[in-house]
């Protein structure tokens, strides 16, 4: 499955926390049933490219509607077509390497 991270830096706030950001897009993708992992500088998102390019959407517009005027948001996609691939085998592949 495609994994997809994405950060939401607000630009212009008085504060420098960006948790409320980040739990309106936790909510976004718990509504959207999709498999993530919250990190200290982003989250990834596992599952169907369109799932996740559409999520992706939704949290920057939702932090463009509740936040300051201006938005950066970052995003990287990872999406094998040669085989099958998850968070999990990804992070276990380097643990065992590193045993």
């Amino acid at each position: 499955m495609p994994l997809l991270e994405i950060s939401i830096v607000p630009v212009g706030t008085d504060s420098p926390s960006i948790s409320s950001e980040v739990i309106d897009a936790v909510r976004i993708i718990e509504e959207k049933d999709l498999k993530y992992e919250v990190t200290p500088t982003a989250t990834v998102l596992e599952g169907d490219i369109d799932d996740l390019w559409e999520a992706a959407k939704e949290i920057h517009q939702t932090a463009l509607e509740v936040g300051p005027e201006r938005i950066v948001t970052t995003i990287t996609i990872d999406h094998r077509t040669d085989k099958q691939m998850d968070m999990e085998q990804q992070i276990d592949k380097v643990e065992k390497q590193l045993d």
